[in-house]
């Protein structure tokens, strides 16, 4: 939730509570209208109160607007948030981050040396795409040849499965995981 989604709800939670409990006040008797009509004379002769009185309600008229007529939720497609949306003249396809993330975690999982992957994938400006994988590696590891192949390997098979093009992989080796002897040591 962005941070002007989040001042707007705040904002407006805070005006419908106070109507709330203005309505229960009036509704058991504990408050009259003549009150509330009196409280309201007196702040609005104040000229500070009813500037604030003004800011607000152009806060919330404003907001209400937004929320009325514009999305909040721009990367939701097609009830699928994080999407990326393929289109042709048959019609729509939409896939989900989350399975090109898994597609590249089970390429990386395909090397020997590869172990512990996780990976996630990011749309630049230009709606390309940007896989970055987290990984560790068995000690006996060539790690530039083994980064290599796997960026290749990723690229290639996002190419095949979803006709998307990589515009980079960027590997981050986590930690060095030693190999376990058979045996014990003399």
């Amino acid at each position: 939730m962005k941070i002007l989604d989040r001042i707007g709800l705040v904002i407006f939670s805070n005006f419908i509570l106070i109507i709330s409990i203005i309505l229960c006040l009036l509704i058991f008797g504990w408050l009259t209208p003549e009150t509330i009509y009196e409280v309201t004379k007196l702040a609005l002769n104040d000229s500070v109160t009813t500037n604030i009185a003004l800011a607000i309600s152009i806060i919330c008229i404003i907001l209400a607007i937004r929320c009325i007529f514009f999305s909040t939720d721009k990367d939701e497609i097609g009830g699928i948030k994080d999407g990326i949306l393929l289109q042709n003249s048959d019609g729509k396809l939409v896939i989900s981050k989350t399975t090109l993330e898994e597609l590249v975690s089970n390429v990386a999982k395909g090397f020997d040396s590869a172990q512990d992957v996780t990976s996630k994938i990011v749309l630049d400006e230009e709606n390309k795409l940007v896989v970055y994988v987290l990984l560790s590696v068995k000690e006996n590891a060539v790690i530039k040849e083994l980064s290599n192949n796997l960026q290749n390997k990723i690229k290639s098979a996002i190419k095949k499965t979803a006709d998307l093009e990589v515009k980079e992989v960027n590997i981050s080796i986590k930690e060095l995981h030693a190999q376990q002897t058979q045996g014990l040591e003399q």
